[in-house]
């Protein structure tokens, strides 16, 4: 419980412990990892192990962890056969988030965000561009911008240290060209970069 103390909501503790006692989980606490927020896999002795990024503000780290915890519970009730982010978890993600869905958990001006997330939960907070947006909001600051608020022609560079330059807008998202390869690739507006060049 002390542990959780530094990465959770001081009124999300207590429920988050006993979930996590009730269930029987190994919760690991781990360095960033660019491809995802948190994982989860059962273990050969019945026990279950849910790894989450250290570096996740409380608010994303309470969502992630209840994300995974999500996976767990549906598959007990389920089965493993179930589509890993098909529709038992998604109720069963909309369930568990419930009881955290108050001001006493979440920011006020956060909760009509996740209200409308949690009406169809997606695989990953990251491609839901508004709840993404929201959410960083709250991490530490850095020197990144997003795609949206980069000017058309704007140069750029990825975290992975590709270059590209920001092209037009399709309903959502952006088409931007690989300076490297002349390729072109689609980015969700809620992508954060480093700006290289401006136009």
């Amino acid at each position: 419980m002390s542990v959780l103390e530094k990465y959770l909501p001081a009124t999300a503790v207590n429920p988050l412990t006993a979930l996590l006692e009730t269930y029987r989980v190994h919760l690991k606490i781990v360095n960033e990892r660019k491809s995802r927020h948190g994982d989860y896999r059962p273990l050969p002795d019945g026990t279950h192990k849910i790894t989450i990024n250290a570096n996740l503000n409380q608010y994303r780290f309470l969502i992630t962890l209840i994300h995974e915890i999500a996976h767990l519970v549906a598959f007990k009730k389920y089965g493993y056969k179930i589509q890993p982010h098909g529709i038992e978890w998604k109720q069963t993600f909309q369930h568990l988030m419930v009881p955290f869905l108050r001001p006493e958990v979440f920011p006020s001006s956060l909760l009509p965000v996740l209200a409308r997330h949690f009406k169809n939960p997606t695989a990953s907070s990251d491609t839901d561009a508004a709840m993404s947006i929201a959410l960083k909001s709250y991490d530490a600051p850095t020197d990144n911008i997003y795609i949206f608020e980069l000017e058309y022609g704007s140069y750029f560079i990825t975290a992975q240290g590709r270059r590209f330059k920001k092209g037009k807008k399709l309903r959502k998202r952006y088409e931007c060209i690989e300076l490297d390869t002349g390729r072109t690739y689609i980015f969700q507006p809620n992508v954060q970069v480093q700006l290289w060049k401006k136009v």
